[in-house]
């Protein structure tokens, strides 16, 4: 009985799990019978390695989406077709794909001229296209709306490639790109990127895409005989590979030269051949930078284990930039078709297809094509590559990393993005700014200078002009038997010394230019292309700059004229008045008065020096003044008042003739000499006749003065300029002579005695050396210049040419020195009259508060009361320690009067300042009462009877007093 019951228990426990197993299978089964499938396309060129690697990239794409996603309810389903590599390939699997397949969206074709046919199936079709290496700038969604560019734009490198060339300083590029629209539609951006740093393209090279070696070949010759040294090679990798094999073959991955590749190269270093990687030593390449994060490491370790199990006889390498992209695009493309599903049908035609019977006439246009592109469009995530965002139809680009070729692989020297430019950190930093160590090409850690000698053996062709004069600028010499040419002068000199400063050696050789007529048509043979350069007398002006380039100028700049000088001694007489201008000799009298009447006023009531008549007072007013230009003022001062004011007045006075003094021993130890003529303006008043350089660009100037041409006469040599000038415009000469300052300045060191420079300098910019336009020379020339005019080469040179200048006679030196004016001790003259002044209204404060009372008291009237204060002023103030002495009477013949006084005393009155100025103009005459009277000579308000000394008499005339009774 147990058995069958133990039987009977295990049957029915396999069959309840049996039944579970079978549930959970069948809601598999009805759970992917559920999910809806997108037929994708993916076109790649499956020959090469680079498409290889992007279907692994993008069939991983899809399953870790997929299982990160097991919820959703799309599938996307791969028809992956091959391009072969040809234009033609990637349209007929297109179209294979559109017509056959219905597909929903089209990942790919590679390259940028198989997307453009592409693209353009995709828009009549509204199937999306997404390139993830499709780079051209040709190929845009403005023209084909349904391409989208999960990739950067070619031209987002050409910031890049110009910062690069500042960096290094090098002021022109050559491109060597492919004659295809993907090679030509960088040129655009990068000609406008180069301008930005003040570089230029002088040339470009075009390679064909089929062209051969030889053609290589031609096409290299032809740029190793330009100057420019600098190339960016902007091309597929297949073609560039060739192109550098030649290049190394002819020589031209040396020291001198300097190489760039943008990212169709640079990106893919790793899948090139070693001796590729060989010929390629030095190179500077840019690529898109991506940081190494850990699902990138992730990624790329699942990535070589699936290529190996795909592609057993192909060693895997890591994924580059385009796997990444190839990657987000598949993963952006799943989130999309997720968000829009599938409608049915798929596709449908318009009306007016219908009949069309030809392939492109039956495929119709998607239904889900809008939504899905708008869908993609909108979509974000942080992906590989970085942020999946799309802007006008493509990504925008963020940084880009800076290679340098060496060894076998390309090392990071530094970074690039908009903001901070060129760093050596991918973060932006101060003190992280340049490159890493480069190693050019050669193994030279030198950067190049980036130009170099045409490779032909030519020297450069120096200009110099045969003249009749001014031969210690330029002097031309032919030897008769050898018609051999010499060329000296300080121009030459400067010339050869500013070559020895170069850091290079530049080959060159000087050809006369005997036709000059004119300096301009000169200047004019280099832009002619007759001449590589001119060296000479040839001024910087702009009308000659529009055709070529100048060096910095190495002379002194500006026209200025020369006239005759003649002693003037018609103003020796009266020399002693010139060491001070008119406004100067006023103000300093006016100061001299103004310190008298102070010193005068403060004094009057208190000093018997300042007293006296009217007219001794005026006097003593200026005589004081004038006294203190010597010292010689023997008044003593009573008040710190105008003690305290003339103190600084003569400090005042000695700096003042001081000056005097030195201004006018200076006046009488030169030689008064004077210009004829000051004025430009007075030559052409006078109708005078001007001298000037034959040749120079001095007529225009003149002319542009109003000269006429009948009124002006040229000169080609420093004799005939003398000569000119001693005859004088009525005997066949001229007055004046315009020139440029070097010229006048080897004038003046012949015949400076007689002659100066006067006028104002029109300005110019000197002599400079003359190039042809955005040479690369005339920076190196420039420095090289600075170098030579800023040390002691340069004055060798011209006490060599022109004597020691020093000791010439120049303009300031022949003609009286400068008087000083008032302005030159305005601040002392300011100093000393606020002094004076705030002395004098101290003093005017004062003796109103101690009489101002007795006057307001009084009821007089107002003119009275001023009147009163001007009596008392001009009387003495008695309580003044000059005045202020004990009281005495005067004995009258030693007899004394019956109450013991003496007989016939003077009883003088002492006021000790109590009474006011109004009782004193109340009485005319004051009564003194005596004892007898009723009062006591000692009782309030009688007269104190005082003994004056002998001199005190002297005083009496001053106050009206009547004898005792």
């Amino acid at each position: 009985m147990e058995r069958p019951t133990h039987l009977l228990l295990s049957a029915s426990s396999f069959l309840v799990i049996f039944s579970s197993f079978m549930s959970d299978r069948a809601g598999v089964v009805l759970a992917q019978n559920a999910t809806i499938s997108v037929d994708v396309g993916v076109i790649l060129d499956l020959g090469s390695m680079e498409g290889k690697r992007c279907r692994t990239s993008i069939s991983m794409a899809i399953d870790d989406f997929y299982a990160a996603h097991r919820n959703y309810r799309t599938r996307i389903i791969l028809h992956t077709r091959d391009s072969n590599q040809d234009d033609v390939g990637a349209a007929s699997a297109a179209v294979d794909l559109l017509k056959n397949v219905q597909v929903q969206a089209i990942i790919g074709p590679q390259t940028s001229s198989q997307a453009e046919f592409v693209a353009d199936l995709g828009s009549k079709t509204q199937i999306p296209i997404l390139s993830f290496s499709a780079t051209s700038p040709s190929l845009s969604s403005a023209r084909t709306p349904y391409f989208v560019r999960a990739t950067f734009n070619d031209s987002s490198q050409a910031g890049a490639i110009a910062a690069i060339v500042e960096h290094f300083g090098w002021r022109e590029l050559v491109p060597i790109y492919k004659d295809s629209d993907y090679g030509a539609g960088i040129i655009p951006s990068l000609t406008d990127a180069l301008q930005d740093v003040e570089a230029r393209v002088p040339y470009r090279s075009v390679i064909s895409p089929s062209a051969s070696d030889d053609q290589l070949d031609k096409e290299l010759y032809k740029l190793m005989t330009m100057q420019t040294r600098v190339f960016v090679v902007h091309m597929t990798r297949s073609l560039g590979s060739r192109l550098f094999q030649r290049a190394e073959q002819l020589g031209m991955m040396t020291d001198d030269y300097a190489w760039i590749t943008t990212d169709g190269i640079t990106d893919l270093l790793d899948l090139l051949d070693p001796t590729v990687i060989d010929s390629m030593q030095g190179v500077i390449g840019v690529r898109p930078y991506v940081p190494r994060s850990k699902e990138i490491i992730n990624f790329t370790a699942r990535f070589k284990a699936r290529f190996r199990r795909e592609n057993p006889t192909v060693e895997p390498t890591d994924p580059t930039v385009f796997q990444l992209w190839a990657y987000d695009a598949a993963w952006a493309l799943a989130m999309a078709v997720e968000k829009v599903g599938a409608p049915s049908p798929v596709f449908q035609q318009r009306p007016s297809q219908i009949g069309n019977y030809s392939d492109l006439g039956k495929l119709g246009e998607s239904q889900t094509g809008p939504k899905l592109l708008q869908a993609i469009s909108k979509t974000r995530f942080h992906g590989l590559a970085g942020e999946f965002r799309l802007s006008d139809g493509q990504l925008q680009s963020s940084a880009f990393e800076i290679v340098n070729v060496n060894g076998k692989a390309g090392r990071e020297i530094g970074f690039w993005n908009p903001v901070s430019r060129i760093s050596r950190s991918p973060v932006s930093s101060k003190d992280r700014t340049g490159l890493k160590p480069v190693i050019w090409p050669g193994d030279s850690t030198m950067v190049p200078k980036g130009w170099q000698i045409p490779t032909n053996g030519k020297k450069l062709q120096i200009g110099v002009p045969v003249k009749q004069g001014f031969n210690e600028f330029v002097n031309v010499s032919r030897n008769p038997s050898t018609n051999e040419v010499t060329v000296t002068g300080y121009c030459i000199d400067v010339f050869e010394a500013v070559m020895q400063a170069l850091p290079y050696a530049l080959p060159y050789e000087y050809v006369p230019y005997d036709n000059v007529e004119s300096y301009d048509n000169f200047v004019y043979q280099v832009y002619d292309k007759k001449f590589d350069a001119v060296v000479g007398d040839v001024t910087i002006i702009f009308n000659r700059s529009l055709y070529v380039d100048f060096t910095l100028p190495y002379t002194e700049s500006g026209v200025s004229m020369i006239v005759p000088v003649k002693e003037d001694k018609s103003k020796n007489i009266w020399i002693f008045l010139k060491p001070l201008t008119t406004d100067l000799w006023l103000g300093s009298l006016s100061f001299f008065f103004f310190t008298g009447c102070v010193v005068w006023v403060i004094e009057h009531r208190i000093n018997k020096q300042f007293r006296g008549t009217p007219s001794q007072q005026l006097g003593l007013i200026f005589y004081f003044a004038f006294s203190t230009l010597v010292f010689a003022h023997r008044e003593k001062l009573e008040s710190n008042l105008s003690r305290f004011a003339v103190i600084i007045w003569v400090f005042v006075v000695l700096i003042l003739t001081s000056s005097y003094t030195a201004s006018l021993t200076s006046m009488l130890t030169v030689q008064q000499l004077q210009p004829t003529v000051t004025d430009v303006n007075e030559l052409l008043k006078n109708g005078e006749y001007i001298g000037y350089q034959d040749g120079s660009f001095v007529l225009g100037m003149l002319k542009r003065m109003n000269f006429g041409e009948n009124k002006l006469r040229t000169y080609t040599a420093v004799d005939q300029y003398a000569q000119a000038l001693r005859n004088g415009s009525a005997h066949g000469g001229v007055a004046a002579i315009f020139d440029e300052i070097p010229y006048l300045k080897l004038f003046l060191s012949e015949h400076g005695a007689d002659y100066t420079m006067v006028g104002p300098t029109y300005k110019t910019d000197g002599f400079g050396f003359v190039f042809p336009r955005d040479s690369p020379l005339v920076p190196d020339v420039s420095r090289a210049v600075l170098s030579v005019t800023e040390g002691d080469i340069m004055t060798g040179i011209e006490k060599k040419w022109f004597g020691d200048q020093s000791a010439s006679p120049s303009q300031s030196d022949s003609v009286s020195s400068a008087s000083l004016n008032f302005q030159s001790f305005g601040g002392l003259f300011l100093i000393t009259g606020v002094v004076s002044l705030l002395a004098l209204l101290v003093f005017f404060a004062m003796f109103l508060y101690k009489n101002w009372k007795g006057a307001t008291t009084s009821e007089s009237s107002l003119w009275r009361k001023i009147v009163a204060l001007a009596k008392y002023y001009d009387s003495k103030d008695l309580t003044s320690p000059t005045f202020k002495k004990k009281d005495e009477v005067i004995p009258n013949n030693g007899e004394l009067n019956q109450n013991g006084h003496a007989q016939g005393a003077v009883i003088l009155p002492y006021f000790d300042g109590s009474q006011s100025p109004m009782s004193i103009s109340n009485h005319s005459d004051i009564n003194f009462a005596s004892p007898d009277e009723g009062m006591s000579s000692m009782d309030p308000g009688s007269p104190r009877i005082r003994f004056p000394r002998a001199e005190a008499f002297e005083e009496l005339s001053e106050i009206r007093v009547e004898r005792a009774v």
